[in-house]
């Protein structure tokens, strides 16, 4: 098959996912791709820009498969009638209905509706966690009923029957090598707590901080590692950070290189989300792959990305809290040696499918049955 991938931020997770189908897929794959800055300029105008791009494909495209950043209405209507017999299928990264915003910020429904419209558009919708498909849907009636008249409110009944659940792929075998090490190095002498996500208000660094500084007061010993995207409005939390932990902070800031990066998180015994949202999350699963143990909301996407057999807290240590108070007793355990973290092999074990050289079967087989299906779904309107 060929297959156009459409993409108008081609960045972070957006562009890790595009070079791993491309890499792994027997398909030929085929972009229209844009750099991953200004998302509301991307959302609201990239279509066009988009659009021009697949003039310079040639071949004839079996599938078109759109990141959820695509204002697919728009990408359509201006290649018409190029794609007008082609399966288009939309893939949720994230959308912005569900997504938090600032507190001083209002919700710019603009870019709500454009999603919306798109999961409409689309022949086929995938999301990439459960948790991410319900709160969507969940969150379709209330952003019709602000409207009017003319509400539509019966097409999420539409949107739900195309709506599918497909994981993303995780370049895991990057991190192979970086196993090894931690196989045949010595235990850390504290344990080391890592934060490699983004330094972003949604993800509530605050949080973290404010049970760090508990746990230090009550004298745990731990280490700190802090990686992932550091150009984000929470930066002067982990500046505070840096002047009160600055000896035990082991490493600062965005690693860009793989192996560097590779090499920290094998160094780390947990990995702590604070997160009040999140879609799927590819930073902690990376680090729990490397052998550190998660310690994460109950509320939202892990408790189906963690096998159910590992959230029972009397077997090993605690994988899951339900508040700030539960997440600072728990850590207490595990930095003191009450619980005990789980295995390295058990840890590899929670997300060993995701990786691309296994899960691209799913992919492709999807993108064959698309093809076949298409004419008969429709046929049927």
């Amino acid at each position: 098959m060929n297959i156009l991938l459409v993409e108008p931020f081609l960045g972070g997770s957006h562009r890790a996912f595009i070079e791993g189908l491309r890499e792994h897929s027997r398909h030929r794959i085929f972009t229209a791709t844009m750099i991953g800055s200004h998302w509301k300029w991307r959302m609201s105008g990239g279509a066009v820009t988009l659009a021009e791009k697949t003039d310079a494909i040639m071949e004839d495209i079996d599938l078109v498969f759109a990141s959820s950043m695509t204002n697919l209405p728009a990408f359509i209507a201006l290649t018409n009638p190029r794609f007008a017999n082609v399966p288009i299928v939309l893939y949720m990264h994230e959308n912005q209905l569900t997504q938090p915003v600032p507190e001083n910020e209002e919700r710019d429904i603009t870019y709500c509706y454009i999603n919306y419209l798109s999961v409409l558009a689309a022949d086929y919708v995938y999301f990439n966690s459960d948790f991410h498909k319900k709160s969507f849907l969940d969150a379709l009636p209330g952003l019709l009923a602000r409207f009017p008249d003319y509400q539509q409110s019966e097409s999420i009944g539409k949107i739900s029957a195309k709506a599918d659940l497909l994981y993303p792929g995780l370049d895991l075998m990057a991190f192979d090598e970086a196993v090894k090490m931690r196989k045949m190095r010595p235990p850390n002498t504290r344990p080391v707590v890592v934060w490699n996500q983004r330094w972003s208000f949604d993800k509530d660094p605050g949080k973290f901080f404010r049970v760090i500084d508990k746990l230090d007061d009550a004298e745990c010993a731990f280490d700190l590692i802090f990686a992932g995207d550091h150009h984000h409005d929470q930066s002067g939390l982990f500046e505070q950070a840096w002047k009160r932990y600055g000896s035990r902070i082991l490493h600062y800031g965005f690693v860009e290189n793989t192996e560097q990066y590779a090499n920290l998180l094998q160094r780390g015994d947990f990995v702590v989300s604070t997160s009040q949202h999140e879609f799927f999350c590819t930073a902690v699963m990376e680090a729990v792959y490397c052998g550190c143990h998660p310690v994460l909301p109950r509320s939202l996407t892990y408790p189906e990305l963690i096998p159910k057999a590992l959230q029972e807290p009397l077997l090993h240590g605690p994988v899951f809290y339900d508040d700030e108070t539960d997440l600072f007793r728990k850590m207490k355990k595990l930095l003191d040696g009450t619980h005990k973290r789980l295995p390295l092999a058990t840890l590899q074990s929670i997300n060993r499918e995701l990786d691309w050289s296994r899960i691209i079967t799913k992919y492709d087989r999807i993108f064959e049955y698309i093809r076949k299906d298409f004419p008969r779904r429709r046929e049927a309107g």
